[in-house]
Parts: structure tokens; sequence; C-alpha cells
């Protein structure tokens, strides 16, 4: 099948332009092998059992034969060979050369003493993610987000895309793999994902193995709280309650770093710009899976389900939004926050660069009343930045399911998830 180019390209590109190696870092089967082959002179496989044993031994015995090859050289799924770490930072420095080291994992290695040292200014984390909707193809990408923080005077686009059709792509999510299946198919991807993460990989990151029905009570549980500030306690009660038995904290919390770990979670943090106002900000993180078809796996549920449950729904659907502006934003060199405070002033998603550049959104599915309503929450976020100590916001978006993109008389944006790119 020919190589379907990612957003991921461009920065890994970048990347090995001013790194000595590259760690990209990701949940498993969303492309991370792949596009790193793509930028590749050499490759090891650790996951090849011809060659596993061999490369290990060599590893540990001859580390500097292991990583001898045409640069940049391709360690996949570095973590079965951890301790090598400090030998490719060694490397680095010693060939004091740009792009010579590519690293690809789907877990934080166990034993964090494995390698010694961080490895900062020589081996730089890359993160990658499932493909966003203009990726895929089921965007057309009408609307960039850096023509927005430019400042575009005006926007009129057209995306025609059903509540249906966005509740098969959240449930679908967008992994690779959804090319080489029938439509059908292609939702079972996610739940295959699911199984392998309850059954196996959830061991990748414990010292003992975990009974996988405690980890799909977990899961359930954080997909039912997708895109809310639930607090630990509330996830344990649900978990609790669901289960049947008891569960302290501390354990919820060890299987969800457990899950940030493995690139399953990637939780959103809070946003806490300059204000005019003493208005206390809420700093909890958002929770969401990397991708939300992940959520759909935990829950059992489909595309119907969702049009039946328009609650869940709009959740999942803000979840898909977040996982496509985080990759639009990496590619920005910026960062993805949520904003909240304690008068109840929201914002699902703030794109800040780092240039100070700064962009509030909110996310609705199709009603009017819920878009003014978004719309309103945006001026109010920006009325309340002290703009004499940062940025005024370069612009101000409501995302939505509809079809028509626009600009509003209030300068708001409202764009359809589906006309976003970078």
């Amino acid at each position: 099948m020919e190589y379907r180019r990612r957003i991921a390209d461009s920065i890994l590109s970048n990347m090995l332009e001013y790194c000595g190696a590259v760690e990209i870092r990701g949940p498993k089967w969303c492309g991370k092998s792949t596009t790193a082959e793509q930028h590749a002179g050499s490759v090891v496989y650790m996951q090849d059992l011809r060659t596993r044993d061999r490369n290990i031994l060599l590893a540990k015995n001859a580390p500097h034969l292991f990583l001898s090859g045409t640069a940049p050289r391709l360690i996949d799924e570095w973590q079965e060979v951890a301790f090598i770490w400090d030998q490719i930072r060694f490397e680095v420095d010693k060939r004091s050369k740009m792009g010579q080291f590519i690293l690809t994992g789907s877990a934080t290695p166990l034993d964090a003493d494995a390698y010694s040292h961080s490895g900062i200014g020589r081996i730089v984390p890359m993160q990658m993610r499932p493909m966003t909707l203009y990726e895929s193809g089921d965007g057309d990408g009408s609307v960039s987000l850096q023509s927005l923080f430019a400042g575009k005077p005006e926007l009129t686009a057209l995306h025609e895309k059903s509540l249906e059709q966005y509740a098969y792509l959240i449930c679908r999510g967008g992994w690779p793999g959804i090319f080489s299946v029938s439509k059908e198919n292609a939702l079972r991807l996610a739940e295959n994902f699911y199984e392998g993460l309850v059954n196996e990989d959830i061991n990748k990151v414990f010292k003992n193995r975990k009974n996988p029905e405690r980890l799909r009570h977990v899961m359930r549980a954080y997909a039912r709280a997708e895109s809310t500030e639930t607090s630990m306690d509330a996830l344990t009660e649900d978990i609790r309650v669901n289960e049947g038995r008891a569960i302290d904290v501390r354990t919820t919390a060890s299987y969800i770093d457990a899950l940030k770990r493995l690139y399953v979670v990637e939780e959103m943090p809070a946003w806490n710009p300059n204000l005019r106002s003493k208005t206390a900000i809420r700093s909890s993180n958002t929770r969401h899976f990397t991708d939300p078809s992940v959520a759909c796996a935990a829950l059992g549920i489909g595309p119907g389900d969702l049009i039946s449950d328009m609650q869940t729904f709009g959740l999942l659907f803000e979840s898909m939004c977040v996982r496509d502006l985080r990759v639009y934003a990496q590619l920005l060199g910026g960062q993805v926050y949520h904003y909240r405070d304690r008068d109840g002033l929201e914002a699902d998603a703030v794109v800040h660069l780092k240039n100070g550049s700064w962009g509030a959104v909110e996310v609705k599915l199709r009603s009017e009343d819920s878009i003014a309503e978004g719309a309103k929450h945006l001026r109010m976020l920006a009325d309340k930045v002290d703009t004499g100590k940062m940025k005024a916001p370069a612009f101000l978006m409501v995302v939505t399911a509809t079809e028509f993109a626009y600009r509003r008389e209030d300068g708001v944006y409202v764009v359809p998830l589906g006309c976003l790119a970078p």
C-alpha cells in the first residue's frame, strides 16, 4: 500500500535537522514505525522474533555495533533494550551531528532506572497521535489554523457531513489500518486495540500481571468521564459501583498512570492566562483518551448509540476535536489547554503558541442556540484577559458538526471540524 503522508512527517523532518536523536512516542497502531521508516537510513526491529534475541545480545555486548548503520538509524520499540538509551546519548555527543537516531515506542519503559540520563538536548521526544480528519481524507482542510493565527479577516467554506458520518468517525478513530479494511471492519480496529490493551499491553507497564476485568472497569469509568474534569475520587466511586467491590483512589490512579505510560490517555492541562480580575481558575486536567474510538470501544458503543445519546455524542465529538487540534497545533509549535474558572466560564480548548499568540475554542454540535452561547462565552473570556500583560486572542472559534464555515458579526468564527487543517 502506498504510504499516506502524515503531519508528523513534517514535524519529524524538521526535528532531525536540529536534534541528534528523536524519540517518537505514541499509542500502538498510530503509525509511528511506518512514519519513522520514511526518514530512516537503517532500521532495527526489536519485535521481529527472528532477530530479537540476537539484537538484545548485540545491544548488551557491543552497543557501538548495534547502533552502527546509515543515519538516521531507527530502533523500533526501543524500550525492549531500554539500557541502550545512555549509549545513544553518548553516540550523539561523540558524532556531533544532527539526525543520527530515531527511536519509536508505544510504552514508557517499566524500569525508569534502565537509563540514567535524561537525554535532554540529545534525545528529544516527539508525540505522535492517531490521524486527524484532514490526514485521513475525511476533512477538506479548507480552514487552516495557521491562517486563523495570521488574522484572516473573512472566511467562508462548506463541508457537508451529517451527524451520522461524524458519529461513525468518532467510533472508527484515526488508526492508519482503516485504509486496508472495509468501512464496516474499520470500526473493529478500535475494538481490537482495546482488547489487546486490556489483555496484554497493560502488563508491559506493571511489574505484576493485572486482572483485565479491573482495567475494563477503569476504562469504562474513564470513558464516561471523557471531556470532563471528573475527579479521581469520582472515578474511583464509579468503578466501585459498577465493579461491585472495593477499590481505593491509589489503585485507580495507578491504572490511569499506566494508561498514560502506554500513551492511551492524554489529559489536557488547564490554561492560566493573565486576567484583569482576580477570578480563580480551576486547575484540574480534562480527561481524554488519545483517540475517542478507545472510549467507544471501552463502553461497547457504536455510531447508532451516539445518535441515540446526544450528550455522550457531544463529549466524544469534543474529544475528536481536541485530538485534531493537538496535531495541528503541534505543527505550529503550540500546545492545547482548556480554560474554566470558578464563575463557570469556560473554553473547551485554548491553542497557545510559543510566541504568545493564542486562540480560544468552544465545541458545539449543531444547535444555533448552543453555537451562540459558545460564542458568547468566548467573547466573555476575551474580555477577561489583561491585554496589557499578554496578547489579545488571535481568534475565537466555535468548532461544530454543521456544514458552513463563516465569521459571525461579533468576530467569532464558526467552523465545521471537517474544514480544519494545520
